[in-house]
C-alpha cells in the first residue's frame, strides 16, 4: 500500500476531509432551521452532562443498566468548553460523524487500496439516508460513539491480520465499546475472529488482547461488580426493548417478518423511520436498484481471491453479525430504524466498490449520474422529512410521543411566573423541561402518555427529581395528547374537592394552582378506562 506521504500526493486526505466538511456543512444547515426536534432521550443527555461537570459521574445512561455515559462525558467536555446548550451536544454528534466519514474513507484506502472507493463511500455518508442523518445528529446516548469506535475496530482488525500489530489497542477499543453501547458487539464479533486467528498460535497476545478488553470495559464490570451482573447482560441482550416478546421461535419469526417490512426500506432510504410512507418517491426506484445491485454484487465479490478479500468478508460478518442479532434478540421487536445504522459504512464501502470495479468500466461517466441521482434522492428525503414538521426528523416513531417542544419557552415562563416549579409529568416533557429551565422546574414522567394508560417505572429515570417533587408543599401537572388522562384529572381532582386552574400551552396542558398538594397513584391515572 502506497506511504501517507503518496496518499498526500494523490490528494486522497485532502479529498476526503473536503468530502467529510460538505457532510459536517449538510448537518449544521439542518440543525440550525430547526429540523431535530430536541427529544427527551437528548434532555437525558444534557442532564448527565451537567451533573458530571457537577462532580456526579454516572457509569451508565441513567435510568438503566446499558449504553455507558461516554456520550455523556464527551457532552460534559463540549459544555465546559462551549456552554451548556442542545446545539453543542449536537455539535459533538457532528464531528463524531466528520470522524465516521474519515475513517470510513480510511477502510476504503486500508481495504481496496483506491481513493475513488474511499471517495463515493464517503459522499455517500455525507449525504445519507434520513435514518443515518437522524440517529447520527440527535444524542440518544451512544450511536454516534458506536459507529467511530466500529471504524477503528475494523481498521486495527485489518492491521492485526497484515502486520499482527494493535493488537492491544483493539482490545481496548472493543472493551470501550462493549461500555459505551452494546451496539459495538456488531463489529467486535467478526473483527475479534480476525485478531484471534491471526495471533493464535501466540498465547502472551491473545492473553495481552483480552486484559485489554478487560481494561476498556473497566467501567461496565466496576458497575457491575456492583450491583450485581443480571441487569447488565440481560439489558445488554436486549430485555429492556419496548415490545419484546417472550421469545424463541415465534419472536424470531416476529423479527424476520419486521426485518422484511421495516428493514430495506429504511435502510435503503425509501422511508423515514418514523413513518410508513415513502419519501422522495420519484427517485426511489433509481435509489432501490442501485442498493440492491450493490448487495448482488457485493456477494460475487466475496469469492475473489485478491488483497482485498479479507476486508470483504470482515464487511460482511459485520452486515450477518448485525442481522443475526436482530432476529436472535429482541431488539428485533423495535420498528424504528435505529439498529440498522451500522449497515451504513459497510453498504457505503461495497457502493464504491461496485461503482469502481463495474459501474465506471461498463458506462464511464454515466455511471457519475447513477452516483448524482442516489445522493440526490437521500438529500430530497432529508430535506421532505424535515419539511414535515412536526414531527420534523424525529426519534418518535409512536405519534403520542410527538411534542413540538418550540413552545417549551412559553411553558417555562408560564411556570415561573404561576410558581409552579415542581410536578408531574411524562417522559417525553420531564428532561426537556428540566434541562431547558437549567433544573428550577422539576416535574417527575409519573405520568402516563400511552393512550391506553400504560406506564413503567422506568420513564423515571432519575431518583433525585422524585425527592424534590415528594418534598414539596404543592404540585401541578403537565399532560400532552391525552384529553381521556385530562378529564380523568379533572374528575379526580374535582371528587377530592381540590381546586385547580387549567392552561393550555401549546400541546402542553397545565393544571395548576391545586389548592392541595396530591400524587398522580392518588387520582387514579393507572388504571385502564
Amino acid at each position: 500500500m502506497p506511504g501517507l506521504a503518496q496518499k498526500l500526493t494523490q490528494g486522497y486526505w485532502i479529498g476526503a476531509i473536503l468530502i467529510a466538511m460538505m457532510g459536517f456543512a449538510l448537518k449544521l444547515i439542518f440543525v440550525a432551521s430547526g429540523a431535530f426536534p430536541f427529544n427527551s432521550d437528548e434532555a437525558v443527555v444534557g442532564l448527565m452532562a451537567r451533573h458530571i461537570l457537577d462532580g456526579q459521574w454516572p457509569a451508565f445512561f441513567y435510568g438503566q443498566a446499558y449504553m455507558g455515559s461516554l456520550d455523556a462525558t464527551l457532552a460534559a467536555l463540549g459544555f465546559a468548553l462551549l456552554g451548556e446548550a442542545v446545539w453543542v451536544i449536537r455539535l459533538l454528534q457532528a464531528l463524531l460523524y466528520v470522524a465516521t466519514i474519515l475513517t470510513t474513507a480510511a477502510l476504503g484506502w486500508s481495504i481496496f487500496g483506491s481513493k475513488r472507493i474511499a471517495w463515493v463511500a464517503a459522499a455517500l455518508l455525507a449525504v445519507p439516508s434520513v435514518n443515518v442523518m437522524l440517529y447520527t445528529t440527535i444524542s440518544l446516548g451512544g450511536y454516534g460513539e458506536a459507529l467511530v469506535i466500529g471504524n477503528l475496530l475494523m481498521l486495527l482488525a485489518l492491521h492485526v491480520w497484515r502486520q499482527k500489530k494493535g493488537f492491544a489497542l483493539w482490545g481496548t477499543l472493543a472493551g470501550l465499546g462493549f461500555w459505551a453501547f452494546g451496539l459495538t458487539l456488531v463489529y467486535t464479533l467478526p473483527t475479534g475472529i480476525m485478531v484471534v486467528r491471526k495471533l493464535w498460535h501466540s498465547r502472551a497476545k491473545i492473553v495481552t488482547t483480552i486484559g485489554a478488553f478487560l481494561f476498556g470495559a473497566l467501567p461496565w464490570l466496576l458497575e457491575g461488580a456492583k450491583r450485581g451482573f443480571d441487569p447488565f447482560l440481560t439489558e445488554l441482550l436486549g430485555e429492556a426493548v419496548s415490545g419484546a416478546s417472550s421469545g424463541g421461535l415465534p419472536s424470531v419469526l416476529e423479527h424476520f417478518v419486521n426485518l422484511l417490512l421495516f428493514g430495506p426500506t429504511v435502510i435503503f432510504g425509501l422511508r423515514a423511520p418514523w413513518s410508513a410512507e415513502l419519501i422522495a418517491a420519484p427517485l426511489g426506484p433509481v435509489a432501490l436498484i442501485f442498493w440492491l445491485a450493490v448487495l448482488v454484487y457485493g456477494v460475487t465479490r466475496l469469492r475473489v481471491q485478491d488483497e482485498a478479500r479479507a476486508g470483504r468478508w470482515m464487511l460482511a460478518g459485520v452486515m450477518v453479525t448485525l442481522l443475526a442479532g436482530f432476529l436472535l434478540t429482541p431488539f428485533g421487536a423495535d420498528p424504528s430504524g435505529r439498529y440498522f445504522l451500522p449497515l451504513a459504512v459497510p453498504l457505503a464501502l461495497m457502493a464504491g466498490e461496485l461503482f469502481t470495479g463495474l459501474l465506471i468500466p461498463r458506462f464511464g461517466r454515466w455511471a457519475y449520474a447513477a452516483l448524482g441521482l442516489v445522493l440526490a434522492f437521500n438529500l430530497w428525503g432529508n430535506i421532505q422529512a424535515a419539511n414535515e414538521n412536526p414531527p420534523g426528523i424525529t426519534t418518535q416513531f409512536d405519534p403520542v410521543a410527538r411534542v413540538d417542544h418550540s413552545f417549551l419557552p412559553a411553558l417555562i415562563e408560564f411556570l415561573e411566573a404561576k410558581g409552579e416549579w415542581t410536578g408531574y409529568s411524562n417522559y417525553w416533557v420531564a428532561y426537556p423541561l428540566a434541562f431547558l429551565s437549567d433544573e428550577r422546574i422539576l416535574y417527575t414522567p409519573r405520568l402516563p402518555y400511552h393512550q391506553d394508560f400504560r406506564y413503567t417505572d422506568r420513564d423515571d429515570r432519575y431518583a433525585p427529581y422524585g425527592l424534590v417533587v415528594g418534598q414539596s408543599p404543592s404540585t401541578g401537572f403537565i399532560t400532552t395528547h391525552f384529553p381521556e388522562l385530562n378529564q380523568r384529572l379533572r374528575d379526580s381532582l374535582l371528587q377530592r374537592e381540590i381546586e385547580f386552574e387549567e392552561t393550555t400551552i401549546g400541546p402542553y396542558t397545565v393544571f395548576h394552582g391545586l389548592s392541595k398538594a396530591v400524587r398522580p397513584d392518588q387520582l387514579g391515572v393507572y388504571s385502564a378506562p
